[in-house]
């Protein structure tokens, strides 16, 4: 294992196996960003100066001890909540609200469907926001649809739809908009088993038709693996990144077969290993590693 100490809580380059023909193209970039909140005339430190670089096309996993401050960092990335230091760059651009080129699905999708909207009503709103015209953003509906597979459902309306279908048309929603960063707090958490393997792939194979970036949060460790080429663990709050692993498993990715490889087993064990750590360390040590 080749691992690379950080001080200062800040995760670094480190010139390590499986990480050198990483595109230098950064898309997304956190700075030191601190999150403190007030509550009763006491302060609470939700995240402390915890810095990461998302590259061009990079499908990484964010996981960690229950209430270690994900969705809270999550929200600071995607300008609906104000870091109490620090930044946030999109595209070389200061993120400082919903930014135009980010996109966030949430885990509680009927909440964010309009019910009296159809489905291709709901996907073609912030189209409409944006102001694109009629003609694009009928393009862009249809393009969306068929990513997810919902071509039959566009005049459905959400509440007619099963709870996959219904995280499906979330995510079209995103893809529409051509994000070069997607956010996804743990968005197959309420799904059935069933259901979360088939969008667990099809998130996969969404994210390599349009070659965005996706930061996905998640609390399964298995999820994580299989999903991400790179393993972020966060640490217990306040949150720093405590690991940053490399997932070198095959790109085409399957169920069955990914899932009873060694080597899937042996990342899973890292992540774990991590996660427990996490649990119990609360000094904010980084490293990032490659086997």
């Amino acid at each position: 294992m080749t691992e690379n100490r950080v001080t200062e809580n800040r995760v670094t380059e480190p010139q390590v196996s499986g990480r050198q023909d990483v595109r230098q193209d950064v898309r997304l970039s956190v700075d030191q960003v601190q999150k403190v909140y007030q509550r009763d005339g006491e302060s609470f430190e939700a995240v402390r100066s915890l810095t990461l670089d998302l590259h061009q096309g990079e499908f990484a996993c964010l996981v960690g001890p229950s209430g270690s401050g994900k969705t809270t960092l999550l929200k600071c990335i995607a300008g609906l909540m104000e870091p109490t230091s620090g930044s946030v760059v999109l595209d070389g651009q200061q993120v400082n609200g919903p930014a135009k080129g980010m996109a966030v699905v949430f885990q509680e999708y009927g909440r964010s469907l309009y019910p009296w909207m159809t489905v291709e009503g709901n996907i073609e709103l912030p189209l409409k926001v944006a102001k694109l015209s009629r003609a694009e953003r009928r393009a862009r509906v249809d393009e969306a649809l068929a990513s997810v597979g919902l071509e039959q459902a566009r005049k459905s309306y959400p509440w007619q739809l099963s709870g996959g279908m219904q995280q499906r048309v979330a995510i079209a929603r995103a893809v529409a908009i051509h994000p070069s960063v997607l956010l996804m707090d743990e968005p197959f958490a309420a799904v059935d088993a069933q259901t979360r393997a088939e969008l667990e792939d099809l998130v996969r194979k969404v994210w390599k038709e349009h070659d965005m970036t996706i930061l996905f949060v998640t609390h399964d460790i298995d999820e994580s693996v299989y999903l991400g080429e790179r393993v972020l663990v966060l640490s217990s709050s306040p949150t720093v990144v405590q690991h940053d692993l490399v997932i070198d498993l095959p790109a085409e990715r399957d169920q069955l077969v990914t899932r009873s490889m060694p080597r899937f087993t042996e990342l899973r064990a890292q992540v774990y290993e991590q996660v427990q750590i996490a649990k119990t360390n609360k000094t904010g040590a980084t490293t990032v590693s490659a086997l």
